[in-house]
């Protein structure tokens, strides 16, 4: 691979996906564990396990094991006095991110992920950001000085010609609401990327600067996963010698406008690309009773992420007497509609009515083939939720080929050695011996 010396930024891409390994693998320039999944996931592989090790320090870190602790000790030596010394405040992700490039900076050290771009080379749009925006990293900023305090006093222990905004604005942007003296940062990646597990859930955000050469397209010929902190980059259909690399930086699964829009405010630039340009799929996205979707949309946007069992059945009852109102009147392809089943869903799995979750879930699979057409991860992973309920119902044929049909999307998106597919052979094994085993009851 290598930089093309044209408009924007630009990579040419394999000759096809047929290629070893069939993935472009890369080690972070520096990560950290989103502050939602502390304590859950271990901070140098990004493992979740139920009992981890904690650092005898800070007592905020922690590790699978020794090795995986003392393999991240050059990382968090530094910002381990840091997180100590502000306890009992933690920073925010963007900060304490922030930190642990500068702390690298100083070590002055390499990192493989540097190979086409260095984190000098990236580009922060600084110029293009609101007054709203730019005040914003004044705030983190100040948060920034405070953390480092008791590693850094002063300007002058900083990286020799480092800009400390010009650093977060490479790092991200945000979008802030200033209501209280404490802003509500509501953090969005620019240069980032968010590290997603298996199941595609956040668990850490890193700094890959020569993926950050990769340009958005609306209908990608890449995709991203994880594996860990590793970034694998996957072609999803043929790539002719020379022609661009590209990736979504975005859910596809949303309105033109609303895409166009999240474009434009954490990237700044339009997107101009046929699917944005003809507002393709937006009449399928948005069928069905405008004041109903209208509805469900703004129910959506204020749910929080329920914490409890008392909160999943409030949740639940929600999305009950939604898709009860809206049954008339929404096809299961409305964008809202979709994400009301899906909540649903989750909240069955999390209470354990995993009948009714499987209802849910049977229900999404034909709007995730309509919209995710082709070999995507969300796909995949969708299929193997629904998969992994139908077994739980003994419902053996039935999840075999549900798991086929994820296996044939994830042996592109993942690649045959990744965890999650080893994690789908397991249950297709299960599966067959289930359906071995309940074949043999009947005949006997």
């Amino acid at each position: 691979m290598e930089v093309f010396p044209v408009r924007q930024r630009q990579w040419p891409a394999s000759q096809t996906r047929e290629s070893p390994a069939g993935a472009a693998t890369v080690e972070p320039f520096a990560y950290c564990v989103t502050k939602k999944s502390l304590g859950d996931v271990c901070e140098h592989c990004l493992s979740r396990k139920e009992r981890l090790l904690r650092c005898s320090q800070c007592k905020v870190a922690r590790y699978c094991n020794i090795q995986c602790q003392k393999e991240a000790w050059q990382d968090h030596k530094q910002e381990c006095k840091c997180i100590k010394n502000i306890d009992p405040n933690f920073p925010p992700d963007s900060v304490r991110l922030v930190g642990r490039i500068i702390f690298k900076l100083l070590r002055q050290s390499t990192c493989p992920s540097e190979e086409l771009y260095s984190f000098s080379d990236l580009q922060s749009n600084f110029e293009k950001l609101s007054e709203e925006m730019k005040e914003g990293l004044g705030y983190l900023t100040k948060a920034l000085q405070l953390y480092l305090k008791a590693e850094i006093q002063d300007a002058s222990q900083l990286p020799p010609g480092l800009d400390v905004f010009q650093t977060f604005a490479k790092v991200l942007l945000m979008d802030l609401e200033w209501k209280k003296i404490k802003p509500l940062i509501l953090e969005v990646t620019c240069n980032c990327f968010s590290i997603s597990n298996g199941e595609v859930q956040d668990v850490g955000v890193g700094l890959y600067p020569s993926m950050s050469l990769l340009n958005n397209s609306c209908d990608p010929n890449c995709v991203i996963v994880f594996e860990g902190r590793q970034l694998y980059l996957h072609s999803v259909r043929e790539i002719q010698i020379g022609e661009e690399l590209t990736i979504s930086y975005t859910d596809t699964m949303m309105p033109s406008t609303e895409r166009r829009q999240q474009l434009k405010r954490q990237y700044c630039f339009e997107c101009n690309c046929h699917m944005c340009h003809t507002h393709s799929r937006d009449a399928d996205l948005l069928a069905g009773n405008e004041q109903a979707w209208k509805e469900v949309k703004e129910a959506i946007n204020k749910m929080t992420t329920p914490k409890s069992q008392e909160e999943w059945k409030l949740a639940l009852v929600k999305c009950q007497t939604l898709l009860k109102n809206t049954s008339t009147l929404l096809p299961d392809t409305n964008i809202y509609q979709l994400k009301l089943l899906d909540l649903a869903m989750d909240a069955c799995i999390n209470l354990g009515l995993l009948e009714e979750a499987l209802l849910y879930g049977n229900r999404t699979l034909e709007p995730f083939r309509f919209y995710y057409s082709g070999f995507h991860p969300l796909r995949a992973v969708q299929l193997m939720r629904v998969a992994k309920l139908q077994y739980s119902q003994d419902m053996f044929p039935q999840a075999l080929e549900t798991l086929k049909q994820a296996y044939d999307i994830m042996k592109v998106t993942h690649g045959a050695e990744h965890s999650l597919v080893q994690n789908l052979m397991m249950l297709k094994e299960d599966c067959e011996a289930g359906k071995t085993a309940k074949s043999g009851f009947q005949i006997g």
